[in-house]
């Protein structure tokens, strides 16, 4: 679905506030309400808008550690990288995790509590999953920047 100038302010009005009304939508990007609620509901059923969520602050509730951990499998055959994936989407704590080229087969973003948190982790889950040679960790001293919002330029 290509998008036009109307679906991109409607994106970029709803990346600021998902609970915006649909009146106060129609008016933030000067369409009729009927238009607005239409082209609303076809980025939707498209899958451009996946769905809608409430975005929590990780310190206020206990969880203040990001950490960035990188896996090596033993083999890069396609039944190992599947069973990896599987697995670590059973661990909450795994808020990303992507395929990567380069030195480590994946980069995880963790969230933990603390640093005896994170060592519960990884020994408990992290060094457990299927297929994994290595783990490397990095601890992140603070975020400088943590977009919501996509660019629709």
């Amino acid at each position: 679905m290509p998008l036009d100038r109307y679906d991109k302010l409607i994106l970029e009005a709803l990346q600021k506030d998902g609970r915006i009304s649909n009146v106060q939508l129609a008016g933030a990007v000067s369409l009729s309400e009927s238009a607005c609620l239409r082209r609303v509901r076809a980025l939707e059923e498209s899958g451009i808008i996946d769905r809608y969520a409430a975005l929590v602050n990780q310190p206020r509730v206990g969880l203040s550690g990001n950490v960035f951990v990188q896996i090596g499998l033993h083999r890069e055959e396609q039944r190992e990288l599947a069973a990896f994936e599987d697995a670590v989407r059973n661990i909450p704590e795994v808020m990303e995790c992507f395929l990567m080229t380069g030195e480590f087969d994946y980069l995880l973003r963790v969230v933990v509590s603390d640093m005896a948190d994170f060592e519960r982790l990884h020994r408990d889950a992290l060094t457990r999953l299927p297929g994994v040679a290595r783990v490397n960790s990095s601890v992140a001293i603070r975020t400088v920047q943590k977009k919501t919002e996509l660019p629709l330029h």
